[in-house]
């Protein structure tokens, strides 16, 4: 799938998505950690934000929200009035550099296909400011894959697998701190990474 058939995926699913996840869980849980690492009245970017309950209603008020799918956001707005929100790719923030004291990426990088995801973690190391925190999940294998018929539409699915997962983010001048694995918001575990950025 490209980046335009990806994103129409997201503008399908994304009310029946939001509809169908739990918004609490042990994974919401993890940001107190991210949130012990930043600076008092951080500015936090939340990626793929969707909806925002899972996620971004858990971090400061005015924490920004970004997301592929215009449906999402919509939700967003509703759900976290106070928050920043704006439709961009991951790979091309609309964010200053050193701008960002902390990033969440729940579920989201693995959307876009493995042999980007390096632009990606460089990416949000760019927006970082020096020794900021991000979490984001950790995939458990290598894969990549269309799922027909996820959450009654299709979705695309990217990994490059854990250890390959973990070498990007050290590449991009990331040092691991953790990784935690947590319930997710189809009501499955998953594992994440705690990770500061270095550079």
């Amino acid at each position: 799938m490209n980046a335009t058939d990806r994103r129409d995926a997201w503008e399908a699913v994304s009310a029946t998505y939001a509809d169908r996840r739990d918004p609490d869980g042990s994974d919401a849980a993890l940001i107190d950690d991210l949130l012990d690492r930043c600076q008092p009245d951080p500015t936090i970017v939340d990626i793929g934000c969707g909806d925002g309950a899972r996620t971004l209603a858990n971090l400061p008020a005015d924490s920004i929200g970004i997301d592929f799918a215009r449906n999402g956001l919509s939700m967003a707005a509703d759900t976290v009035p106070d928050a920043r929100l704006v439709q961009a790719d991951m790979r091309q923030l609309p964010l200053a550099a050193n701008s960002a004291d902390g990033l969440t990426a729940y579920h989201a990088v693995f959307h876009v296909p493995r042999e980007q995801q390096p632009e990606v973690y460089a990416e949000f190391g760019r927006v970082l400011r020096a020794g900021a925190p991000i979490l984001c999940t950790l995939p458990g294998g290598r894969f990549e894959t269309v799922r027909r018929g996820w959450m009654g539409g299709k979705m695309f699915f990217s990994a490059p697998g854990r250890d390959q997962t973990l070498e990007q983010l050290r590449a991009a001048d990331f040092e691991i701190i953790d990784t935690p694995t947590a319930t997710d918001p189809l009501g499955s575990s998953t594992e994440f990474v705690l990770a500061e950025y270095t550079g």
